[in-house]
């Protein structure tokens, strides 16, 4: 099993630096400044902290353009919680699909008791209709959330996950630079106490989703 045990406070230091533009063409700007799952000689997916973080307090809007209290609606519940956008060609749509992909090899209980919530980093664009299109393709199940940028940004800098405001690059494309992080909550504590980074694969996950369910290590 590919894991290993960071610092919280180096785990953030790390973690504030790591962004991917998602949407931009220029090679250079789709690799992620600081990589915080992995580590030199080694390949290791799940990221074990030995100082969780708190669940983002967060209430936000849903696909149905409900409002969705993020702690409240998961409290008790094995969840992972993804920030990205859904007009990114690469990075957000592989991680989604890798996590769906890996939920379905769960039984039929253990996937009703999974949440997976994915909160867009792009607001203005990512509208409840929106994020409700997207998301059906990938998995019905999956919570999706948008809101005002600001709140959403407050949120995921409380897990180490920075987001910067969407913008143009060069050659006029709306692109969103945002730490590529997924965060599993514990039901038993619910608190973020494993980390993926991009390169976590559908065979990570499949390994890990039965234990993160029960709260345990991968």
């Amino acid at each position: 099993m590919r894991k290993k045990t960071f610092a919280a406070a180096a785990l953030l230091a790390a973690a504030s630096l790591t962004l991917s533009a998602c949407g931009s063409g220029d090679d250079d700007g789709g690799s992620p400044v600081s990589v915080v799952s992995e580590e030199s000689g080694t390949e290791k997916a799940a990221t074990v902290l030995d100082k969780p973080f708190e669940k983002p307090d967060l209430v936000l809007t849903d696909t149905n353009g409900d409002a969705y209290d993020l702690r409240k609606e998961t409290a008790g519940k094995p969840t992972l919680i993804y920030f990205g956008y859904t007009n990114c060609p690469d990075v957000c749509p592989l991680t989604m699909s890798n996590i769906a992909v890996a939920k379905k090899q769960l039984s039929k209980a253990e996937q009703d008791e999974l949440r997976i919530v994915f909160v867009t980093t792009d607001p203005e664009r990512d509208t409840p209709e929106a994020l409700g299109k997207w998301l059906k393709g990938i998995d019905s199940q999956v919570v999706g959330l948008t809101g005002d940028f600001d709140t959403i940004q407050a949120g995921a800098r409380t897990v180490g996950i920075t987001i910067d405001p969407p913008e143009k690059d060069k050659d006029g494309k709306v692109v969103s630079m945002h730490g590529t992080q997924v965060i599993a909550f514990s039901p038993k504590t619910d608190a973020g106490y494993v980390l993926y980074g991009e390169d976590a694969t559908v065979d990570d996950y499949t390994a890990d989703l039965p234990r993160l369910i029960k709260g345990q290590n991968p």
